[in-house]
């Protein structure tokens, strides 16, 4: 094919039949077309699916598998998986232009055309018959499966106004007004959540996926249809809300299952590339890597939870927009205090709940107990975790006293006092605080290493925090903040808020 020379800029410059087929132009189907670029971009070492991480061994492959045996695909897996963002990334696979029979409704190509239209104009003008060039960011189509999405949707149906218009009986092929299916002619076609298409509809794909041609209202129409599918569905889907029907996933050759990050560090990239951060003051808050752990130990405290729905999954989008409340706490506290920065702070991991809240479904335990509760909770789960990667086990030092780094700590909170930590406190309170605790700063100098002289409060404050987590101090959650006392004083209060707590909107 000698189109190939040619740059993008000269190949858009051909306007006619004629000129194309001139330049030995030839046309090739759409899945061809990802095969071809496929192999090219593996020859080359190229990324093509830049910016999805963790399924560089696992679904990555798998793809380029599918595209390379022209399948369709189905991508199984839970909610907020990456499974569209792929899809829209298979454009990058598509040649940059082809090129269109112009006023083409279906987008003809000029040497394998389909409809009537441009079978005729081509009859008509022969190698005069003008061309378009038809750009791939164009060649994707997306459809939510939704219960309300019908034939007439998808496929198309008779239209009477055009009919009317026209002066044309309904026997006549130009009545036809054709549905998203037929308009993709040519492109990739996404259908989201395929098990929410009801069974009657699913079945009306059956032909445009085996024999690639649709039937609408009894026509006798034969449209050889090009487009390469991709599905969407989630696991919970075949046995809730619908199923996919047999004989359509018998026709989808290639179904592909996805997962969630498989480590800490794979959910931080995608965290901190996903995050809408822009127009927030980073200069001016500083974040310890630590608590970008954190954030994602919650979504896999979440994902094990005996509260959460572990069918119906954690999005990564939980990570996300936790990580965009963190940031805009510690900002918010910034103008507040008109302080020029400040360091995250472990208490502002209660203004990310807003971002869990949303993100988890709970099972009846869990609706019984709140979902703020359960949020709440999910904090302090991580925050145990992640303790002992950084201090030594509470637990295992109680049982040796001498040796034990807390005592002095605990000693005097085991003295009636009590220490807050509030939302919009100073910096400069907020150490002042902290350092009244004896022993807190002498755990962290004894056990961070290459400590930062900006972080020293944060892990003093996250001493606490796990002492706490592990029973050896109380916490309870304020109105305003935190609030730290002896266990054994509050033997009725255990820390555990009132879900009325959660109303607040100080920590947003």
């Amino acid at each position: 094919m000698n189109d190939k020379k040619l740059t993008s800029k000269e190949l858009i410059q051909i306007k006619t039949l004629g000129e194309l087929k001139a330049i030995g132009y030839e046309p090739k189907s759409i899945k061809e077309e990802l095969r071809h670029n496929l192999i090219e971009k593996i020859k080359s070492g190229e990324n093509v699916f830049e910016g999805i991480w963790g399924y560089e061994d696992t679904v990555i492959p798998d793809i380029e598998r599918a595209i390379l045996s022209m399948h369709n695909i189905n991508l199984l897996g839970l909610r907020g998986q990456a499974k569209t963002r792929i899809a829209r990334l298979m454009t990058g696979l598509l040649d940059e232009y082809v090129p269109v029979v112009s006023g083409s409704e279906l987008n003809d190509d000029p040497l394998q055309p389909i409809t009537t239209f441009a079978k005729e104009l081509i009859a008509e003008h022969g190698d005069d018959t003008p061309i378009t060039w038809w750009h791939r960011s164009d060649r994707y189509t997306e459809k939510l499966a939704t219960p309300d999405v019908s034939v007439a949707d998808l496929i198309g149906d008779v239209d009477p106004i055009k009919a009317a218009t026209m002066k044309l009986s309904y026997n006549d092929e130009k009545v036809i007004h054709y549905g998203l299916v037929p308009r993709s002619h040519r492109s990739i076609f996404v259908i989201n959540e395929l098990p929410d298409l009801q069974a009657r509809i699913q079945v009306a794909l059956f032909n445009i996926l085996q024999e690639g041609d649709i039937q609408i209202r009894g026509f006798k129409l034969r449209l050889p249809l090009d487009i390469q599918f991709v599905f969407t569905a989630n696991p919970e889907d075949y046995t809730n809300r619908g199923s996919i029907v047999t004989p359509l996933k018998d026709r989808i050759e290639s179904q592909i299952i996805t997962h969630y990050p498989k480590n800490i560090e794979i959910g931080k990239k995608i965290t901190e590339q996903e995050a809408k951060i822009n127009g927030k003051p980073l200069n001016r808050i500083h974040v310890p890597a630590i608590m970008k752990d954190l954030i994602e130990q919650v979504a896999v405290e979440a994902r094990s939870s005996e509260y959460v729905d572990e069918k119906s999954g954690v999005s990564a989008r939980l990570t996300i927009t936790a990580y965009e409340n963190l940031l805009s706490a510690a900002e918010r506290r910034i103008y507040k205090n008109n302080e020029e920065h400040t360091v995250v702070r472990i208490a502002d991991l209660i203004g990310i709940i807003p971002s869990i809240t949303g993100k988890v479904e709970l099972v009846y335990e869990g609706e019984q107990e709140g979902a703020g509760l359960v949020a709440y909770n999910l904090i302090g789960k991580a925050i145990r975790t992640m303790f002992t990667q950084f201090f030594p086990s509470p637990e295992q030092k109680k049982k040796d006293k001498e040796a034990n780094p807390y005592t002095v700590t605990l000693a005097w909170f085991g003295e009636g006092n009590t220490l807050d930590i509030l939302a919009s406190q100073s910096d400069k309170d907020y150490k002042q605080r902290l350092h009244e605790v004896p022993g807190l700063e002498k755990l962290a100098t004894d056990f961070i290493k290459s400590l930062p002289e900006k972080e020293k409060e944060f892990y003093m404050e996250f001493a606490l925090h796990g002492l706490a987590e592990y029973s050896q101090l109380s916490k309870k959650l304020l109105e305003t903040g935190m609030q730290f006392k002896d266990l054994f004083s509050s033997m009725f209060d255990m820390g555990m808020p009132d879900e009325d707590d959660f109303e607040e909107d100080d920590f947003n």
